[in-house]
Parts: structure tokens; C-alpha cells; sequence
């Protein structure tokens, strides 16, 4: 028996696979996170690593769901920064 390869997205596919989902260019999501155009390019390319802030920052501009900016962290090499609990979790206080 063989293990299981999971593949798991790199941070440049998935900043990629919310801008599309956003419908927003690379240039206007640059404008927007005060970066250049050529640098969400690299990133989204693999060819830069990003900041924890600028994970976060680019996350903030697109919109992306708390959950979802764990995964863009983690794809980042960062540790994830919100909570999360299993859906049928009971809520205390």
C-alpha cells in the first residue's frame, strides 16, 4: 500500500483562484493593496515569497472568508490566525 499524495495548493494558486473568483486584475488588486502589478504577478507565479502582512493585506482587498485567509497563510508558510470550530461545536458564553 502506497501513500497518498494530497495535493495542496501553493499560496500563488490560491491568491490567483480568489482574485479570478473576485474578477479582479492583477493591476487593479495591485492598486488597491499598494503594490506593484509585477509583484502580485511573482507571487502569484512563485517567483516571490509574500509577508504575513502582505497575506493579509491582499486577503482584506479580496474579500476572502476568515477560514479561507487560514488556508492563504498556511499555503504561505504562517501560521493561521483565526479560530475556527467544527460546525456543530456547542458556543459557550
Amino acid at each position: 500500500m502506497g501513500a497518498v499524495a494530497v495535493h495542496e495548493d501553493s499560496f500563488g494558486e490560491l491568491l490567483r483562484s480568489w482574485r479570478q473568483r473576485r474578477r479582479v486584475s492583477q493591476l487593479d488588486l495591485a492598486i488597491e493593496a499598494d503594490v506593484s502589478a509585477r509583484h502580485v504577478s511573482f507571487l502569484e507565479t512563485g517567483r516571490a515569497r509574500p509577508s504575513r502582512e502582505m497575506v493579509m493585506r491582499l486577503a482584506e482587498e479580496l474579500e476572502v472568508p476568515l477560514r479561507h485567509r487560514n488556508r492563504l497563510l498556511v499555503a504561505a508558510g504562517f501560521a493561521p490566525v483565526y479560530p475556527e470550530r467544527e460546525v456543530r461545536a456547542p458556543r459557550w458564553g
